[in-house]
């Protein structure tokens, strides 16, 4: 059985090929030679122009908007590695769309992150590896090795070279009681107090402040969450803050999907700076001053780098 592929060959579909193009770089490998194209009845046709066979095989590629074509994309071009004999294909999937489906929460609803985790493994990949999966447990979904990857160590250095002489009014803010593990994460790293906005949510992405836990008067704040959708809850706590006496307020988040409103929404919101990371591409017409783009190609590479040399990822989540 083989387990371990004979050397690193890099791929990416349509989805963040600027990405892939930058993690193939830092590793010291040329991207992969393949097409991926859509005939003219939407179906999408996959060739691979270079032989797998036996090769450590990693398909980059999110599964942000269009959802559905890049989970296609994604489901395809696994396949054809797998029947090309590829020696072991790794998903590297830097944001994982249906994420959010990861419960039901009423009757008769899906669970379609768990669809997602077993497409991916009968399409034939051997692994996965991600960041920021908006709940951890979905790890648990897939029946093959996930290699979780985190954000906040990628973005606490830009915050902390940006402070370094002025932490002493800093406070990290959770935007809701759900992201409160990953905000207490960042103050520890920065060493600076954390604070909570306590929300109601009363429909699908429409949520009411209702009320901020800790000192954030006269204070510097950094909003911390693993993605922005519509930006409405972002920028109602960013407005709820200021109004509380905020004196500066910054935000950051792994995963910038940037649907419908968001845009508008951060432009006319009381943020001096929102920053991202690149695991989804931001058009161009989506990039404004506010927006800081940080990459996380070379975290991506050297976990790649470790997955092939079979040498543990494990302090990458630290």
């Amino acid at each position: 059985m083989i387990t371990h592929g004979k050397n690193i060959k890099v791929f990416s579909a349509n989805s963040n090929p600027e990405l892939a193009k930058e993690i193939a770089n830092i590793i010291g490998v040329p991207l992969g030679d393949s097409n991926v194209i859509k005939f003219a009845d939407g179906e999408i046709s996959v060739n691979i122009n270079e032989t797998v066979r036996g090769s450590d095989v990693f398909v980059i590629q999110s599964t942000c908007s269009p959802v559905n074509d890049n989970l296609m994309e994604l489901l395809i071009m696994i396949d054809a590695f797998k029947r090309a004999s590829a020696g072991r294909i790794t998903a590297v999937i830097p944001y994982m769309g249906y994420a959010r489906q990861d419960r039901k929460a009423k009757a008769r609803d899906p669970i379609s992150a768990k669809l997602c985790a077993d497409l991916i493994s009968a399409a034939g990949a051997d692994r996965v590896l991600t960041m920021d999966l908006h709940a951890a447990q979905i790890q648990g979904f897939f029946n093959i090795p996930v290699d979780h990857l985190l954000g906040v160590p990628v973005i606490t250095p830009y915050f902390a070279k940006k402070f370094a002489n002025d932490k002493k009014d800093l406070v990290v803010v959770s935007p809701d009681l759900g992201s409160v593990t990953r905000a207490r994460q960042f103050a520890e790293r920065l060493e600076i107090p954390l604070a909570i906005v306590d929300k109601r949510r009363q429909k699908a992405n429409v949520s009411e402040v209702m009320n901020v836990i800790g000192d954030i008067k006269d204070k510097k704040i950094i909003i911390v969450d693993d993605l922005i959708d519509t930006a409405g809850t972002f920028c109602n706590a960013a407005k709820a803050l200021k109004d509380r006496g905020a004196k500066e307020i910054y935000g950051c988040a792994t995963h910038g999907v940037l649907s419908g409103e968001a845009i508008s929404r951060i432009q006319d919101s009381p943020l001096e700076e929102l920053v991202f990371l690149n695991t989804i591409p931001i058009p161009d017409e989506k990039k404004i001053d506010k927006i800081t783009e940080l990459s996380v190609a070379p975290v991506f590479a050297e976990a790649i780098e470790r997955i092939f040399g079979d040498i543990s990822v494990s302090t990458l989540f630290a």
